[in-house]
């Protein structure tokens, strides 16, 4: 008899075979057995010992009352800004032996009852949110009974969470500072959606870096899209039809930029020497597009680690101020911006 022969390990479908019930039967019955009546516990129970299935971490968790799992909330997973914050999450979580859920905020409407589901069934143990809000509605007081929860490159003050961002409105305000400098006075803003606390502090750093310049904010100078190539685009063309064109524009962020930029080149302008654009984020397409992209530089990949730093201390049980950790961010200057024609 071949005494090194590798016994296969019994699973949780074995178990749910065995006792003629599904997986999720069996979680149910392991992670939350008042959810689950007598009878079926039993059969669950006696199934886990015939087949001799042994979660070790399962109950290693269960005495805890942990699932080792965290909810991730972004408000739109098919922007590129989001990929490398959540790498820096996911690393940090796997390194703290904890698993990462995905929840994409832009479809709210249908995902809101499987967020609310997870709370209560316990099956993650914190939340990190990428976005302002909350992915349903939550009073003060129900807040208080939600799993912890740490806020990632936004701030909302009134939700009173440890947060981790960037200075937006003294990043905004460099970049459109270092336009000024170049020698550009008709700079406009391409921002993004108003309801977002960090459009609205890029849009103040803009305002701000204006009139500190003794010029006045022209409001047909200002143009709002979501943050899409399209809406860039869309802005670029609205802005280049002015009386008074611009010469350079500052973006709220780089893909509404390289929309801008793929508009100007359809309209025949050249890009610095007509028109220069600054974006914002500095994702990957910005340095390989033609011109590469000046854009303040965000760390994304450490955004995501310190949240869920930030996240872990919580589940520790140790003590978190709510309130804001700034990380640095930079402007990195490419080849869309020069000196205006003279």
């Amino acid at each position: 008899m071949d005494q090194n022969r590798v016994i296969p390990t019994a699973t949780m479908k074995d178990v749910a075979e065995k006792a003629g019930v599904s997986t999720a039967t069996v979680s149910r019955a392991l992670m939350n057995p008042e959810k689950v009546s007598a009878p079926t516990r039993q059969r669950v129970e006696q199934a886990v010992i015939a087949v001799g299935y042994s979660p070790h971490a399962l109950s290693r968790n269960l005495k805890r009352n942990e699932s080792r799992t965290i909810l991730v909330i972004i408000p739109d997973i098919c922007d590129p800004f989001f990929a490398d914050v959540i790498q820096g999450i996911e690393r940090t979580a796997a390194e703290n032996g904890y698993l990462v859920l995905i929840g994409d905020c832009a479809q709210q409407n249908q995902q809101e009852k499987t967020f609310i589901n997870l709370i209560i069934t316990k099956q993650i143990d914190g939340m990190l949110l990428l976005g302002s809000d909350l992915p349903f509605d939550a009073s003060k007081e129900e807040q208080r009974n939600l799993p912890p929860m740490v806020m990632a490159n936004e701030f909302a003050p009134e939700l009173e969470l440890p947060t981790v961002h960037i200075d937006n409105l003294t990043a905004a305000y460099d970049a459109v500072h270092y336009l000024l400098r170049l020698g550009h006075q008709r700079i406009a803003c391409i921002a993004g959606p108003d309801a977002m606390p960090l459009c609205q502090y890029r849009l103040q750093g803009y305002i701000q870096a204006i009139r500190r310049n003794g010029q006045t904010v022209e409001s047909q100078y200002i143009a709002h899209g979501d943050f899409s190539y399209e809406s860039g685009a869309q802005a670029l063309s609205t802005l280049m039809s002015q009386p008074k064109p611009p010469t350079a524009i500052f973006c709220h962020n780089d893909i509404m930029a390289i929309g801008a930029m793929w508009e100007a080149k359809k309209l025949g302008l050249r890009i610095p020497q007509d028109l220069s654009i600054v974006g914002f984020d500095d994702i990957k397409i910005s340095q390989f597009y033609d011109p590469p992209l000046t854009t303040v530089a965000q760390p994304r990949f450490q955004l995501g680690q310190e949240a869920m730093l930030l996240l872990l201390e919580q589940l520790n049980g140790h003590p978190v101020q709510s309130g804001s950790r700034l990380l640095e961010s930079e402007l990195v200057i490419r080849g869309s911006t020069a000196a205006p024609k003279r």
